[in-house]
């Protein structure tokens, strides 16, 4: 009966431990993975600093579940495996180191100060340094590929093919890569003792699974061997790790020796309720353990720690029977609590790294949707420029999108805020050679202006400053702080000139006051013509009045509108009045004149005078619409002006179209 039971036991012990034993080495690799994986991305993101994007926080753990402890058999106890044992100092100085290294921001040191670290950190303990390693080897190639774009840079920007360049030698460079590589070294000799330590340890553990069996296999000694089979429990757990693919295998082995021994030991039955109570309070304590980490703020933090107490659980000796499944089911359900929170935080981490990928993906689409074609000025390009500062804002307060695609988006967005701003570069650069072109333009045609403004040539240099200034106003802009100055040098010189223009010709005021007087009779006699109803033959008088006022000069500038004005107004009602067809009435005057010259050389002579006549007026009405633009541009009574310049314009208009008549009326004479 107690055989069966025993085999009985024996047969659960060994299917739980499997069970267990495979979960706990899944668990096992599974952490050390995504252990790796986190280095791996803490030298990411270290390579990232210094530009928008933001470090993210360090990748917890793999989330798999807690690692169930095997269940004790009724009779037999399982030891659990002991993590791998290094000494004391050599532990607590490599966490120290690392500690240290941790909490050192390369990223602010120079590529000596990042040499000189490495150096230092080559001669340490690899297991110490090699997160601090990985950090470093970040700063230092981010630091490094932002001198070789530099490099490239001022290599184009001196006329070089982009594709033709090629990085110059770095004495850093070569000296991290050296380093590195002794570091590797370093670290492949590292694993490699690490395992023969772990083929060490399964030897050693065979051999007391081994001393074990013997043990069990004379019964009627085993209680003499109780101190002894302790004895090597104790020296079973103090071992190290043994090679992964041998971990189920040898647990199990050892569990059934030690299963075995206890079965068959008789022992003494206050010892074995003394270790049932000991074990009792240990266990006890671990549930209570199990159960205050729901309370850890930190889930990953509680995660690992609950992989601890599982460990313990695993190496404390068995309970009594009656209360055995009722322990191990508490200690499970605070397990499943913290598994369940744990497997919580992944899946919510994960729909926020997805949530921040979209968002990403679409401040990529955004940058890359905003186009530089048509920003011709400082203030357009300052625009677009703050919204694509807007949206690397936005980026920075995103939160870190998965490894898989967080590199991708970052290096997406990065060379779309690049090309802008390559762009942007080289737009301000070409305003700033046009700028300086311009200005310089602008100082030739001050000094000109002001070579020219002691003249006393009163038209020639009139016409020659109009000249000027019509130049001046096809240069474009020129830099701001220069702006100013460039102006009041340029307009000092043309009104110094014209203003000893008006000194010199103002003698002709009074010649003005005298033609105004004449003007004035000239419309008095026109309106008396128009008053007298019995007059003789008004519209030949009013004719002669008319030549009369083409004969009579300027008036001041003040009386020009409303005495031109009052002379039109008198005049087109004599026209009204008189049925005066003034055109048709003189070109038939000169068809006249022509019919008592034809046959002579006069006609000749008087088509020569016209034409001559002709290209007077053709020049003086190029001469007045040149000054139109100018008068407008800066004259302060610039309506009255322009006025008085658009009826003389229209006059002179008139005028040429009369001569054109004329000279077509000899030509078909001749």
């Amino acid at each position: 009966m107690e055989s069966r039971e025993m085999s009985q036991s024996n047969e659960n012990l060994e299917k739980d431990v499997t069970l267990n034993e495979e979960t706990a080495a899944q668990n096992t690799a599974d952490l050390v993975e995504n252990q790796s994986e986190a280095a791996e991305q803490a030298a990411q993101e270290v390579m990232n600093q210094n530009q928008v994007e933001e470090a993210p926080a360090a990748e917890p753990v793999a989330e798999a579940p807690a690692a169930e402890p095997v269940e004790e058999a009724p009779a037999a106890e399982p030891i659990a495996e002991a993590p791998a044992a290094e000494p004391a100092g050599h532990e607590a100085d490599a966490e120290a180191c690392a500690q240290a290294l941790n909490d050192v921001d390369f990223t602010k040191f120079s590529k000596p100060e990042l040499v000189a670290h490495l150096e230092w950190m080559a001669g340490q303990p690899v297991d110490s340094v090699k997160e601090a390693v990985l950090l470093l080897k970040a700063a230092f190639f981010a630091l490094r590929k932002d001198e070789i774009a530099k490099e490239k840079e001022a290599f184009v920007a001196a006329g070089n093919d982009p594709e033709a360049f090629t990085p110059a030698d770095d004495p850093d460079e070569n000296k991290v890569k050296e380093l590195l590589n002794e570091i590797k070294e370093k670290k492949a000799e590292f694993n490699a003792a690490q395992e023969a330590v772990k083929l060490a340890n399964l030897e050693k553990k065979q051999s007391i699974i081994e001393q074990i069996f013997e043990i069990t296999s004379d019964p009627d000694n085993v209680n003499r061997q109780y101190n002894k089979v302790q004895q090597l429990q104790q020296e079973f757990k103090e071992i190290g790790e043994v090679p992964a693919p041998n971990v189920t295998e040898i647990w199990k082995k050892y569990q059934v020796v030690v299963e075995k021994f206890y079965d068959l030991l008789k022992m003494n039955k206050e010892l074995r309720d003394y270790d049932f109570k000991k074990n009792l309070e240990i266990k006890q304590q671990l549930c209570l353990d199990a159960e205050q980490l729901d309370e850890m703020p930190d889930v990953v933090d509680a995660f690992k720690k609950l992989q601890a107490l599982h460990n313990t659980w695993r190496e404390t000796g068995p309970v009594a029977k009656e209360i055995r499944e009722d322990l191990w089911n508490r200690f499970k359900t605070a397990s499943s609590v913290i598994n369940k929170k744990y497997q919580t935080f992944f899946e919510e981490r994960k729909a926020n790294e997805k949530a921040n990928a979209d968002a990403k993906t679409a401040l990529c689409e955004q940058i890359e949707a905003i186009s530089t074609e048509g920003l011709n000025s400082y203030a357009a390009w300052d625009n677009v420029t703050k919204q694509i500062i807007g949206l690397q804002e936005e980026w920075k307060k995103l939160g870190f999108a998965s490894r898989k695609v967080n590199t991708e988006l970052f290096a997406r967005f990065r060379k779309s805020c690049d090309d802008f701003f390559a762009q942007k570069a080289a737009f301000f650069k070409k305003m700033k050679e046009e700028l300086s072109a311009n200005l310089a333009k602008k100082i030739e045609l001050c000094e000109r202006a002001e070579a020219m403004k002691d003249s006393t040539d009163w038209k020639k240099t009139t016409d020659e400053f109009v000249a000027l200034q019509k130049e001046w106003k096809t240069i474009g802009p020129v830099v701001k702080k220069h702006s100013d100055a460039v102006w009041k040098r340029f307009i000092a010189a043309c009104d110094a000139f014209f203003e000893e223009k008006k000194k010199q010709t103002s003698s002709v005021h009074t010649q003005e006051h005298q033609n105004l007087k004449t003007k004035k009779e000239i419309i008095a006699s026109i309106n008396a013509i128009l008053a007298d109803e019995n007059a003789e033959d008004p519209a030949t008088k009013v004719r002669e009045l008319m030549q009369q006022w083409q004969g009579v000069g300027h008036v001041p500038y003040k009386e020009k509108d409303k005495i031109y004005a009052d002379y039109k107004a008198a005049i087109d009602q004599a026209f009204d009045k008189f049925d005066m067809k003034a055109v048709r009435a003189r070109m038939a005057n000169f068809e006249n004149s022509i019919n008592q010259l034809a046959g002579t050389d006069k006609v000749y002579h008087e088509r020569e005078r016209l034409v001559r006549t002709y290209e007077q007026k053709c020049q003086e009405l190029k001469t007045y619409e040149n000054n139109m633009g100018f008068f407008t541009a800066r004259s302060n009574a610039g309506n009255t002006i322009v006025k008085e310049m658009e009826r003389k314009i229209e006059k002179i208009k008139e005028d040429i179209a009369m001569l054109e008549q004329k000279i077509k009326l000899i030509d078909e004479k001749i």
